[in-house]
């Protein structure tokens, strides 16, 4: 296979938070889980890169598509699993089948597609995710240039977006710019110079370098993000 991806799931167990995937590709979220106190295995078929990622966090050799493998693994002690191999649909589907007869009550699964979504949904994927499409999304609202991070939270509609303020409320408190009746926008936070983020109320004036969280439809949003 390419790159690295990333099957992760959590265990019935007396700890609150533990969990266990399989990787294939992409080592993030299991990094992630293991930062964040899980318990982590994760699953390779390529020896190499068991090698290279070894020490990490808890790795084993074996092939995730095989059902044998994941019974041996102890598979249905699990209660959610991550599939990460987008690059390989045969893999993901075969995966993502397994973990269904094995009664998996959550399973996230990596596409690459929308086709190649349909068809795991079909399968019995809970979630599908598309990482690589959000992240061209979130880049392209980006490049524009007010915008420090950007999360739609449904496709062309509610999202979620940090900037720094446009030129006409600068120096104004939030009661007095009515931005939601003006734009359609909420002002959710705000952040000052080398503070932390505080939740935003009407009296709260917007500084030029500010930055501040704003949520409304995503059109909406990027109309005010570019006024002047």
């Amino acid at each position: 296979m390419g790159a690295w991806q990333m099957n992760a799931s959590q265990r019935n167990s007396s700890r609150e938070r533990s969990s266990s995937g399989w990787a294939v590709s992409g080592s993030a979220v299991a990094v992630t889980q293991d930062q964040l106190g899980y318990e982590i295995l994760a699953v390779e078929k390529n020896p190499a890169r068991v090698q290279a990622f070894a020490g990490r966090f808890p790795l084993v050799e074996a092939d995730a598509t095989s059902k044998d493998a994941l019974e041996q693994l102890g598979a249905r002690e699990f209660r959610s699993a991550v599939v990460g191999v987008g690059s390989s649909l045969e893999a993901a589907v075969l995966i993502t089948a397994n973990l269904v007869d094995m009664g998996i009550s959550s399973i996230w699964v990596k596409a690459t597609s929308s086709q190649h979504g349909r068809i795991l949904r079909r399968v019995g994927a809970h979630h599908v995710v598309y990482p690589d499409l959000d992240a061209g999304k979130r880049t392209a609202h980006l490049v524009g240039g007010r915008m420090v991070d950007y999360i739609e939270m449904e496709k062309d509609g509610f999202s979620i977006m940090k900037l720094r303020p446009p030129q006409e409320v600068r120096g104004f408190s939030l009661e007095e710019l009515d931005l939601r009746g003006r734009y359609g926008v909420n002002v959710l936070a705000i952040r000052r110079p080398k503070q932390r983020f505080e939740y935003a109320d009407s009296s709260t004036r917007i500084n030029a370098d500010d930055e501040i969280i704003v949520s409304g439809d995503s059109h909406l949003l990027e109309y005010f993000a570019n006024r002047p």
